[in-house]
């Protein structure tokens, strides 16, 4: 359901939330329940990838699987909000002007689920998204969430640690942070900010 119009009669443009936090905290499982709860009023923007699709992944469900050769051309072109290599694999991530602009501009609000570089080049053409960032209890229980995962190498939990820790020091850049203690109680903790913001409920 778009905004209600805007007294001018137009329509009220929607708003942009950016969710980040570190790999494990359990940004998706908190996302996924948000937007849930939040019915036709909030959709997640699609991010775009090169690396390959994962058992049971499909194009343009949890990614846009790229090439690199289509992923640089857009790239060059001018298609993308922001991208960012990542991890350090060789990897590009980045969000299509495609998944976010309509949507805006038909009254939709959008999330962006992005990392904290990828959420700075946002800052810059975006004046005022509401930023939110999903913080574990501790590093400890971080570490045990990508490790129970059990889908990487050590090599892999460490670097992924190593970007974790620079991206907790930079979570006071965010509007809001949202400790990720409970599932349920983090999911309520957004929607009553995104209520707070405007968003409607039922």
């Amino acid at each position: 359901m778009p905004n209600d119009p805007a007294p001018n009669g137009r329509l009220a443009p929607g708003k942009l939330v950016v969710i980040s936090g570190p790999s494990g905290v359990g940004k998706s499982t908190i996302v996924a329940q948000v937007l849930q709860r939040s019915g036709d009023r909030l959709r997640l923007s699609t991010s775009a990838t090169t690396r390959p699709p994962r058992a049971g992944e499909q194009d343009g469900v949890e990614y846009h699987f790229l090439t690199d050769v289509e992923f640089s051309r857009r790239r060059s072109e001018g298609e993308f909000l922001e991208c960012k290599e990542v991890f350090g694999r060789g990897h590009w991530y980045g969000t299509l002007w495609s998944e976010v602009r309509p949507s805006l501009e038909g009254g939709e609000w959008v999330i962006l689920e992005i990392d904290v570089d990828g959420a700075e080049d946002v800052l810059k053409k975006f004046e005022s998204p509401i930023t939110i960032f999903i913080c574990p209890e501790s590093p400890e229980e971080l570490e045990h969430r990508l490790r129970s995962r059990g889908t990487e190498n050590e090599e892999a939990i460490h670097r992924r640690l190593s970007v974790a820790r620079r991206e907790l020091q930079l979570a006071d850049r965010y509007e809001y942070q949202v400790v990720n203690d409970t599932v349920p109680r983090a999911v309520d903790e957004i929607c009553s900010i995104l209520q707070n913001k405007g968003l409607p409920y039922d």
